[in-house]
């Protein structure tokens, strides 16, 4: 007969808890908040109606997710890592959030590896995502501090857990190839700069100006690819981070 209970680590854990662990079918997204406010907070909630449309074929509740942020945040935290997943649970997509200590950018430059890997329905960004955590601590443990995945003939889609664009020739350039469309992408995208998506390899990296990587924590620039050394322009980068920074936060109060 089963009874229905869970233990972690020999301690019974209660229907919160069974639920993160039953938890395998899903999306989310992560973001930083900031005195209260998140960048792209309207992008982050059309990724989610999105997905779940896709994943569960209903809509999403916009004010149980921004009800489920204020909750996690109390009255007192106004700075902070949020992430919200939407998970299968019965015969509704149920909302979950969590938040963590807020995260900066990583103090570049950093050096990242190539790793083939594509993921499946890239543009949803998935909840439970093994391939892509043992990636990353993979790159980690080899002294790299993000892995980019590429398919088997070296086109590079995106990081691990980042987009990866770059200026060349006085363009902001971005892969073209099937990838999560990150809000921090979204937010770069609107610079007044000529743009434009193209097939990249690890060697075309060798001929840009400013290669970086974008995430819900910034914009991060790349110093190496696979061991090989990239130029820095300071200036581009300090182009990159001033749009992204002036990008006004959207009130969750």
């Amino acid at each position: 007969m089963t009874t229905g209970r869970t233990a972690v680590d020999g301690v019974l854990v209660g229907a919160e808890a069974r639920l993160m662990l039953d938890a395998r079918y899903g999306h989310f997204t992560a973001m930083q908040v900031r005195d209260r406010r998140v960048r792209g907070l309207g992008r982050h909630l059309d990724r989610l109606a999105g997905a779940n449309r896709e994943l569960f074929g209903a809509e999403l509740d916009r004010a149980a997710v921004l009800a489920s942020i204020r909750a996690v945040l109390g009255g007192d935290v106004r700075d902070a890592g949020v992430r919200v997943l939407v998970v299968e649970s019965g015969d509704r997509p149920l909302i979950v959030a969590a938040a963590y200590p807020p995260h900066p950018p990583l103090r570049g430059p950093l050096h990242v590896r190539t790793v083939v890997y594509q993921r499946y329905l890239p543009h949803i960004k998935q909840a439970a995502g093994f391939q892509q955590a043992h990636i990353g601590r993979r790159a980690a443990a080899e002294g790299y501090d993000e892995a980019l995945l590429t398919t088997a003939d070296g086109l590079i889609s995106e990081g691990s857990i980042t987009n990866l664009g770059g200026f060349a020739g006085g363009r902001l350039v971005w892969p073209d190839a099937p990838m999560l469309h990150g809000v921090t992408m979204s937010l770069l995208e609107r610079m007044d700069v000529p743009q434009e998506r193209r097939p990249l390899r690890a060697a075309d990296l060798a001929g840009f100006d400013q290669v970086f990587l974008c995430n819900s924590w910034g914009v991060m620039p790349v110093g190496g690819v696979d061991g090989v050394p990239l130029r820095q322009d300071a200036g581009l980068v300090n182009r990159l981070v001033t749009h992204y920074e002036g990008v006004p936060g959207d009130p969750l109060d």
